[in-house]
């Protein structure tokens, strides 16, 4: 069997987060294991509380998970403290044959809840984005790292670039806020790579962050290359933003199983 690790903050209503993780990760015929940073009071209307997990139990998650389990690939998510961010690097730096790390530096939910307090960036700088195989901002992640204006491809490949020079092994960032296609960018740190999408009519796009960083993970685990890994965690999330669903009064989630419910003849 092949296992991830999520470490990331719990969504009670299991659209992001370690939920979203373990979904896709089993969507994508991956074990999926987690470390909660988090727990969130949400559903789909947004997030109204945060009760961090004290630092060291995050430290013993992963400690634990790495003396008896072989992980193949790490995905790390919401860390909305300076302590929390701490004990995950010291952690993952103290393991030796770190597998591949994918890093979704979540700052703010879709509702404009702040998930990562103000003083913690630049200890998410230090501290995680170093030992990243892949850091996959959106364009407001990516402005809040770089302090700077994006708002079209040329300022993406810019942003990647700078991106890159803070440590990790590549860069995708997301153009999901573009104005016109939402086209995502890749920098391998040799090559660019384009992925143009058409924007999807559909406001049920809770959790894509979280699910595509995760799909990514899960591909690295089963031995891809980076573009491969990107490209084919593309397909997935495309197919599952086409078929969100609705769920509550708010922004539903991507369907994370819906090849699978189609083959087995539930839909």
């Amino acid at each position: 069997m092949i296992n991830a690790l999520t470490i990331a903050g719990s969504d009670s209503c299991g659209g992001a987060g370690i939920q979203a993780d373990i979904k896709a990760f089993s969507a994508n015929g991956v074990y999926g294991m987690s470390v909660i940073t988090a727990i969130t009071a949400q559903n789909t209307q947004g997030v109204f509380g945060i009760q961090d997990i004290d630092p060291e139990i995050i430290k013993k998650q992963i400690e634990v998970i790495f003396d008896d389990i072989e992980v193949n690939a790490v995905k790390i998510g919401m860390v909305s403290k300076i302590e929390s961010i701490k004990a995950i690097g010291e952690s993952l730096r103290a393991i030796k044959n770190l597998p591949p790390v994918v890093l979704d530096p979540v700052m703010v939910s879709k509702s404009g809840f702040k998930l990562l307090s103000e003083d913690a960036k630049e200890t998410l700088i230090k501290e995680l984005i170093p030992i990243a195989d892949l850091i996959t901002p959106n364009l407001p992640e990516a402005e809040e790292l770089l302090n700077r204006k994006i708002e079209n491809l040329e300022e993406m490949k810019e942003a990647a670039l700078l991106l890159k020079a803070m440590g990790p092994k590549a860069v995708l960032v997301k153009g999901g806020h573009l104005k016109e296609k939402a086209t995502d960018l890749l920098y391998d740190g040799e090559e660019f790579y384009v992925f143009p999408q058409e924007r999807i009519d559909t406001t049920h796009t809770h959790g894509t962050g979280c699910t595509l960083s995760s799909t990514i993970a899960a591909n690295l685990a089963k031995g891809m290359t980076m573009k491969e890994a990107v490209t084919e965690g593309k397909k997935y999330i495309t197919i599952a933003i086409e078929h969100g669903f609705e769920l509550g009064k708010g922004v539903g989630p991507t369907h994370h199983f819906y090849e699978l419910y189609k083959k087995s003849g539930l839909i």
